[in-house]
Formats: C-alpha cells, structure tokens, sequence
C-alpha cells in the first residue's frame, strides 16, 4: 500500500477531487498554504494499492496543469522604495507537488 501526498493549486482542487471520486480513489482533502505566492493550496491524502498508483498518479497530471499568471512583486526591503516601480511579472503556477511513501499498516475502524 502507498500514500500519495499531493499538494495543488485551490483552482485545481474541486476538478482533481471529483476526478478521483470518479475512478475509486479515496481521498482526504486539506487547506494549506504556499510559500511562494503565500496563496491558498489544497493537500490530498490518498491511500492506494500498488498497483493504482500510476494511475492515481496520470488523474493528478490530467487535473493540475501549471500555468502562467501574472503577480505584482514585493516591494525591496531597506532600499529606496521612491525608485521602485513594481510592474507585475508572469511566473507559472499550478500543476502538483506529489509525495508517493509506503505505507506500514493500514487499519480502519
């Protein structure tokens, strides 16, 4: 048995859930937070056999593509900010962040 930790994108998150709903996954969903963009991210906690791992893990890649956005950059600290004109910049964002472990014991009660 594997645990699959997937950290996404919010905007991914109900997609990605009703997409593993769809072929038997089960999952735990949590809020989290990045540190990059300090936005809101979603981690799932999925229980899986071994041999559904490649396939939990294709329903991950179909449903959490990154993509480009723009964001304002912070402000520099202990500079002369009077000279800083903060024009947003694109970075991509999105796509997964996946942590496959094995799994000991697994018990439900």
């Amino acid at each position: 048995m594997k645990l699959i930790l997937t950290v996404i994108q919010d905007k991914d998150s109900n997609k990605l859930l009703n997409a593993l709903v769809e072929h038997n996954f089960r999952a735990t969903k949590l809020a989290s937070t990045g540190g990059f963009l300090k936005s809101g991210n979603t981690t799932f906690m999925i229980g899986t056999e071994d041999i559904r791992v490649e396939k939990c893990l294709q329903i991950i890649k179909e449903n959490c593509q990154s993509r480009d956005q723009l964001v304002a950059p912070v402000s520099p600290m202990g500079g002369n900010a009077d000279s800083y004109v903060p024009y947003p910049i694109e970075v991509e964002v999105g796509g997964a962040t996946v942590f496959v472990v094995p799994v000991e014991q697994f018990k439900q009660f």
